[in-house]
């Protein structure tokens, strides 16, 4: 383990040597007294040489994927706050204070930066849009940013927090375990900037899109398995009355089922919709326990 400061700043790098210095070199003028971690993801660049020359701690971690970064970050620094930043440049080192100043004037666990309109940045922005909304439509309006990158984090929100994503859906999964823990948390605003000349941002839109998408489902069947299975078994079970309405008219009618691969069909199409409502009750008790395991942790971490 290493010493434990009172604020700890975590850069998770890959190939970014064209802005690692000056992300640096701001938090030693905004945060003199904190401790700046760098951890290499296998750069093929001079980041980790040119971080150490920056004055930062620099470790690596063999395993590519920011979930996995951070999650050898977490296991091995201590301190009372954690602050996350990446490594690009694309976030302000000198608006930290902003986040410091909402964490202890609220006493709050986890202060995101909500990042501004990201005009220069139009590929992206449509998307963050709508994977907002659907995580307010899934899991409370607690966050607006849930992919921002800046944030900053108490001592007992990250040694209880069970991470298990590996790549860019650690900001989602942060999310949804403080809304399903009620864990107390905040905003503020912070500037976006482009990367650096000649650096090229490691997102994809649409692959990295559906990996946080799929991210979405699996926290939810995780976390809200009775609305995931619920919705399941609701549109089966309209899928079958659609189908199966016309052949009880026809019955009532005619006293035939002059129907029958409809009738079996919509008899089909229920049967389902009960397997997936009671899968959806067995994963919610499950869920429960798994829910109040987490909070207990929670409460143990000082």
């Amino acid at each position: 383990m290493e010493q434990t400061e009172s604020i700890a700043v975590l850069i998770p790098c890959l190939n970014e040597e064209k802005s690692i210095v000056s992300v640096i070199e701001g938090f030693q003028e905004s945060l003199p007294a904190s401790q700046i971690y760098v951890y290499d993801n296998c750069s093929s660049d001079r980041t980790a040489e040119l971080a150490a020359l920056a004055g930062a701690a620099v470790r690596s971690q063999p395993k590519i994927g920011k979930g996995n970064t951070l999650r050898k970050m977490f296991a091995d620094i201590e301190a009372e706050h954690f602050l996350l930043i990446d490594g690009d440049g694309t976030y302000v080192p000198a608006e930290a204070p902003l986040l410091i100043k909402k964490l202890k004037e609220e006493n709050i666990e986890m202060v995101v930066g909500r990042r501004n309109a990201m005009e220069h940045d139009q590929k992206h922005r449509l998307g963050n849009k709508a994977f907002n909304w659907l995580y307010r439509r899934l899991f409370g309006n607690d966050f607006t940013d849930i992919f921002s990158g800046y944030r900053l984090l108490s001592r007992r929100f990250v040694k209880s927090f069970p991470l298990t994503s590996n790549g860019f859906e650690v900001e989602t999964e942060m999310s949804v375990h403080a809304s399903q823990l009620n864990i107390p948390c905040g905003e503020v605003d912070v500037s976006y900037h482009p990367r650096a000349d000649g650096s090229e941002s490691k997102l994809r839109t649409f692959p990295d899109g559906f990996k946080v998408l799929r991210s979405i489902f699996t926290l939810l069947k995780d976390n809200r398995p009775i609305l995931l299975f619920g919705g399941i078994a609701s549109l089966l079970t309209i899928a079958a009355l659609i189908v199966g309405i016309p052949v009880v008219i026809s019955f009532a009618e005619t006293g035939l089922v002059e129907r029958l691969p409809s009738a079996v069909l919509s008899s089909a199409l229920i049967i389902v919709a009960l397997i997936q409502f009671s899968l959806g009750l067995l994963l919610d008790s499950v869920a429960r326990g798994r829910l109040e395991l987490k909070r207990l942790s929670y409460l143990q971490a000082k």
